[in-house]
């Protein structure tokens, strides 16, 4: 199954609710991923751009997306983004891939060597 990295942050709302009412919402986080057959990996906090991190496993794309557009909906963030990491192996299968990609530069009117 696909592996996903998402970054989150509170708004401050959600920041002063969790002050007065401490909550691991890993728990959470869990649910909602295992709601679409995935997996939650890891959930961190953090300091800098974005207060948290998480590690996802999800079917498919779609799957992810339904859980990035449920969060994303309940009002409690105020960034939600979501990366899909990719293996070696899949990249390696990538490169080759690419190799016989003939691309052409704009304004080349032809295409590269």
């Amino acid at each position: 199954m696909p592996l996903y990295l998402s970054r989150f942050s509170y708004t401050p709302d959600t920041w002063a609710k969790l002050i007065s009412n401490p909550e691991d919402r890993r728990k959470a986080a869990k649910t909602y991923i295992e709601s679409v057959g995935g997996k939650l990996h890891g959930f961190w906090y953090a300091f800098g751009s974005h207060d948290g991190y998480n590690l996802w496993e999800a079917p498919d794309n779609v799957s992810m997306a339904a859980v990035a557009l449920a969060i994303s909906g309940g009002g409690a963030l105020s960034s939600f983004e979501t990366t899909v990491l990719l293996s070696v192996d899949e990249t390696l299968e990538a490169l080759r891939k690419a190799d016989q990609i003939r691309y052409r530069r704009p304004g080349t009117g032809g295409m590269d060597p």
